[in-house]
């Protein structure tokens, strides 16, 4: 068994308050083999998974954080869905049901669900076998949930093990392949972490309470080298020596003060080559063609907003030992530049800076105080936190994340992998979020809305084909 790092703690705390599972899609060809032995096979693979092998322990009254403890896998954890087959819009709709569903991490941290003979599916003429992978966010950032897919999926099988997440970009088109995480490790349990004598004997309540005293203490020391680099930061700031913090985004018509009334997914299937400008990274040309997207979708409504902004999850190259290793990135869309060359040219900019004072040694310090905070406290603060109002300013109006999952040499009971996509969250301040997800050759757009803010979701995909067209046609 082993703790659990302070930020997974907050993931799977918020997620007893809202649903935030990360979910992952990944479509197969079809084949002859029997579900059974599609069952067969993921229990087999999942064996070989430390990260699919442990479930969450909580400690009573919250006197310590939880606990990873081993766990093997149920027949709970595969879902086949409709048998008899079903079309390409029947799937979105039993997909747009699924995302508003959470697992429960003290039974078990993820499940599978399969669905057989999909018809009408992007770069299929046949029938495909469409597999969504589904992860408690405290298992698992985006980032992290790419490799244990890859680790469930790949078709070269070894001894290599997902124990800390990888580094990736968050750019798509610097194409560094997620993969398992090959680690020299001391002797570990089935939990792939090294357990103490103490932890297994003691009860966890009493360990919490010995510990209280010392991280109390540890915390307020911590807040003050916290408070000192935020010092130091500012300064360096008005120096010139870092960027400035983002300004934020004020509340649009995407971002309504009530809760999320239903889940609705689409996605665009396009070839890498269809969204390669030079000098311009994947993710920055989609930000650009969301942008555009979105300005023509609530302009058609008569709510153009004056500013857009996106919050951008950011990879950090670190390692860590929280599951959850990023930092958001506050992105301003730019709207008010009609061109869509200097929009472009804007937006990269706008990632570059952001990504630049993210990465400043001093956040990180700044960082180390939530890792010390008693378990009693942090949840407390997690259970207060407004999540029901919309702030006067946002990170951003939408979320896009952006991921390139690595070679398409997965498969499934010999299907090849055809494409990928991934649906960021909702929430009661983000009612859109975006996936750019790539896999080989392949990008998905993917769309994931409330029918508040997206009553068409039809017609704001394509507006995004379109917007994606024109923007590659604007650098030619």
């Amino acid at each position: 068994m082993t703790t659990m790092a302070a930020r997974d703690a907050t993931m799977y705390w918020l997620s007893r308050r809202t649903v935030n599972d990360v979910f992952l899609l990944y479509s197969f060809a079809e084949t002859d083999t029997a579900t059974d032995e599609l069952r067969d096979f993921v229990a087999a693979r999942a064996a070989r998974i430390p990260d699919l092998r442990i479930r969450l322990e909580q400690i009573p009254g919250d006197l310590g954080y939880p606990r990873w403890v081993p766990a093997e896998f149920t027949s709970q954890q595969f879902i086949h869905h409709r048998p008899d087959g079903l079309s390409w819009q029947a799937l979105l709709a039993e997909l747009g049901e699924l995302l508003g569903t959470g697992v429960v991490a003290t039974e078990y941290p993820w499940r599978i669900h399969v669905f057989r003979a999909v018809h009408g599916a992007p770069r299929s003429t046949e029938p495909v076998v469409v597999v969504v992978l589904q992860l408690s966010h405290a298992l698992a950032d985006g980032t992290r949930a790419a490799a244990i897919a890859r680790a469930l999926f790949g078709t070269v099988v070894d001894d290599a093990v997902v124990h800390s997440t990888p580094g990736a970009p968050v750019d798509n088109s610097a194409y560094h392949p997620v993969g398992p995480a090959q680690t020299s490790t001391p002797p570990v349990d089935s939990c792939g972490q090294t357990c103490g004598w103490i932890a297994r004997r003691v009860d966890p309540r009493v360990i919490g309470v010995l510990r209280f005293p010392g991280q109390l203490a540890a915390t307020v020391w911590r807040g003050r080298a916290a408070y000192l680099a935020q010092r130091e930061l500012a300064d360096r700031t008005a120096a010139g020596e870092v960027p400035a913090a983002a300004a934020g985004f004020a509340p649009s018509a995407l971002n309504p003060a009530s809760p999320v009334a239903d889940h609705t997914v689409r996605m665009l299937v396009v070839d890498v080559d269809d969204l390669r400008i030079p000098g311009k990274t994947v993710t920055v040309v989609a930000l650009t063609a969301i942008s555009s997207a979105l300005v023509d979708y609530l302009a058609e409504r008569g709510e153009r907003p004056e500013r857009l902004g996106t919050a951008l999850p950011m990879a950090l190259p670190a390692p860590s030992k929280a599951r959850n290793n990023y930092r958001g990135l506050s992105i301003d869309l730019h709207i008010d530049e009609f061109d869509l060359c200097l929009r472009a040219n804007l937006i990269a900019d706008d990632l570059a800076t952001r990504r630049k004072r993210a990465l400043d040694p001093l956040l990180s310090v700044q960082d180390r105080v939530g890792e010390v905070v008693p378990a009693v406290l942090a949840v407390r603060d997690v259970e207060r936190a407004d999540l029901d109002d919309v702030p006067a300013m946002l990170d951003g109006n939408t979320v896009v994340s952006s991921v390139y999952r690595g070679q398409d040499d997965l498969a499934f009971a010999g299907g090849p992998v055809l494409f990928t996509g991934g649906f960021p969250a909702l929430g009661s301040v983000m009612h859109l979020t975006h996936g750019v997800h790539g896999i080989g050759e392949t990008i998905t757009l993917s769309v994931h809305s409330d029918p508040q803010v997206i009553p068409d979701p039809d017609r704001y995909l394509r507006l995004l084909a379109e917007s994606l067209d024109r923007v590659v046609a604007a650098h030619r």
